[in-house]
């Protein structure tokens, strides 16, 4: 049955709080008063997978996410939010340069280990504006955006795509020269170029490759060569380390981000990118996580895992209340894409889209509506949501204003600044248009308040066919019947929205509304 659908916006009033800190950080620039900011965002993870999330069906999770639970608590939850695409490199670029995808030279994603990230000094991104800003900046978790290697025989980058190649004879992988989060803005990081599912299967400190035991080594992992084989995900045999396992990957990246945390909880304000390779196969739950119990006490593997990315959260939460800094730090918690399918877990009452139709990979809203979740104890009403329509590029200029860090308009045509809806400004002016784009399929996505226009395309982008239109607020399901994309009565409206998107597209115009403040 059809539960509330979208929860009414709960005002937040803007308080002396809010206004104490701005005016202490004004008058010091760079100052404690302004608050850290952690962004959490996991792989694959779902609406569903919260337990207290939102959802557009009566729908109860056999699987327990208590400290993602507290973040709903604590904050506010956003029913409207949208990754950029329904994948995750592609998202991934988009969420970190707060631009659209169609304006990356590799609209699509970066999936190569080895490909140019198509970064360059002076670009803006999140590690960048929280560094002008003043802020102490850590990278932790998956990257897939490329990455510069140097081939052993000196004689540049490699850039080969080759899965089958020597890449051991060919590439110095015990250092990561450019094209990763140092790069980018980062201070610190502790990074995985593909996450768990390789391949590379690394894990690099900084710049130097962090051997995962004192034994390990640098070698190719096939099903033979690995001590167990289900490690090696779907896309198959790499190089890596000779230990790796992703059972200990969540615990690994969770004591990294609690050391951060406490690190530099006294040096004034600081910026964590929690970046989780959970839930994204394989799915292997450890044992054990942080003391917890966790493989096997939900219905299968993939739900033991959403327990992996919510001890995760309990960590970070746990470390932030410890080194006494949590009720002056923005969390945001989201997710790359929309939940994975799992009929497994379906038989056992667990849908990572909670009732929207599709999932990561698809058009459809199950495929990039994903949770979000803002918390910050001193400004945000706790157990407060908002309706507002959300793309996360959003979050470049959200972070920016909070950070009291100037972007020009140019800076972030895509990336509107959500901060006025966290401390309750009615006098915020929402997204008019969504514009976002699927996956393998080659769908692109455009919104305009209720109505959803699915448009097929291809790898080039050169082909733009109109394929579904849906209104949202009379069928926020999309089934199948309810697609007007044949009545008659809606062909001037697909039309015109068609006409648009390319506008947009080829003009390069912002999508975020005019007038809005800069």
């Amino acid at each position: 049955m059809l539960k509330y659908l979208i929860i009414p916006f709960a005002p937040v009033a803007l308080g002396l709080a809010w206004l104490t800190c701005t005016s202490a950080s004004a008058a010091e620039p760079g100052g404690s008063q302004r608050p850290n900011i952690v962004f959490i965002m996991a792989d694959d993870a779902g609406v569903g997978d919260i337990a207290a999330y939102p959802t557009p069906i009566d729908f109860n999770s056999p699987v327990p996410t208590p400290h993602l639970d507290g973040l709903v608590k604590d904050g506010m939850v956003f029913t409207d939010a949208h990754s950029p695409t329904a994948l995750c490199s592609p998202t991934r670029w988009a969420v970190m340069t707060g631009k659209l995808n169609y304006r990356s030279h590799a609209p699509w994603g970066i999936w190569q280990s080895f490909r140019d990230g198509g970064f360059r000094p002076g670009d803006v991104t999140l590690g960048r504006v929280m560094q002008d800003a003043g802020y102490r900046t850590g990278f932790i978790g998956k990257w897939h955006l490329g990455g510069d290697f140097a081939k052993l025989d000196g004689s540049g980058v490699y850039r080969g795509v080759d899965r089958n190649a020597d890449i051991l004879a060919q590439v110095d992988l015990t250092r990561w020269v450019g094209g990763g989060p140092l790069d980018l803005g980062f201070d610190e990081s502790l990074a995985m170029p593909c996450g768990i599912q390789g391949p590379l299967y690394t894990t690099y400190e900084g710049r130097d490759w962090l051997p995962l035991t004192e034994d390990s080594e640098l070698v190719r992992l096939t099903e033979q060569t690995v001590a167990d084989p289900r490690v090696l995900s779907s896309k198959g045999p790499g190089p890596g380390d000779s230990h790796w396992d992703t059972r200990t990957v969540g615990e690994l990246l969770g004591k990294r981000a609690a050391t951060f945390i406490h690190d530099h909880a006294d040096d004034g304000p600081f910026f964590l990118c929690y970046w989780s390779p959970e839930v994204h196969k394989p799915h292997l739950p450890p044992d054990t996580m942080d003391g917890k119990s966790i493989a096997s006490t939900t219905p299968t593997p993939h739900t033991d895992m959403v327990r992996v990315l919510d001890q995760e959260v309990g960590m970070i939460v746990q470390a932030l209340k410890e080194a006494g800094v949590y009720d002056n730090t923005l969390i945001v918690f989201s997710s790359d894409n929309g939940g994975l399918i799992n009929h497994q877990a379906k038989q056992h009452g667990h849908d990572a889209s909670s009732g929207w139709r599709g999932y990561k990979n698809q058009p459809y809203e199950g495929g990039h509506r994903v949770p979000l979740i803002a918390v910050w104890p001193d400004a945000i009403e706790p157990g407060s949501s908002s309706d507002t329509m959300v793309n996360l590029t959003d979050l470049l200029a959200t972070f920016a204003a909070v950070a009291e860090r100037p972007l020009p308009a140019e800076d972030r045509p895509d990336s509107l600044d959500l901060s006025p809806v966290l401390h309750g400004d009615p006098s915020f002016t929402p997204r008019e248009i969504l514009v976002l784009q699927a996956g393998a399929n080659h769908e692109l996505i455009y919104r305009e308040g209720p109505w959803k226009l699915i448009i097929q395309s291809d790898h080039p982008l050169t082909k733009f066919e109109p394929r579904d239109l849906f209104n949202l607020d009379e069928t926020p399901l999309e089934p199948a019947e309810a697609n007007l994309i044949d009545d008659p009565a809606h062909q001037e409206r697909i039309q015109g929205m068609l006409e648009r998107y390319l506008e947009l597209r080829e003009s390069g115009a912002p999508t975020v509304n005019p007038g809005e403040s800069t």
